[in-house]
């Protein structure tokens, strides 16, 4: 077996926050070589708000997180395409080795 680097990527939204469309994005427009959602069950940002699931709750705004890795240098570009749809704060990234 062998390792590649590659570049990890976390954004970090709520539901409220229309995931579906950086999703979309993502898949449809990047073409990044695979992503995962997470769904939170409560969680609370830089505002201090806190956003959790309560059982009396009919629309619930959780955090999410999306999580997606590809090559360094696609992650750049896509990261670029990325800022204007998400709040500064909002995308963590770091360096990663991929056993293929």
């Amino acid at each position: 077996m062998s390792r590649i680097e590659v570049r990890c990527v976390r954004l970090y939204l709520t539901e409220h926050d229309k995931y579906q469309r950086l999703l979309a994005q993502l898949h449809d427009v990047e073409k990044v070589r695979g992503v995962t959602v997470f769904r939170g069950i409560s969680g609370f940002g830089q505002s201090g708000h806190l956003h959790s699931a309560q059982l009396i709750d009919s629309a619930l705004d959780l955090p999410i997180v999306i999580e997606f890795f590809d090559a360094p240098d696609r992650v750049e570009t896509i990261i670029d395409h990325l800022r204007d749809m998400l709040p500064p704060g909002h995308i963590l990234s770091w360096t990663a080795q991929l056993e293929v």
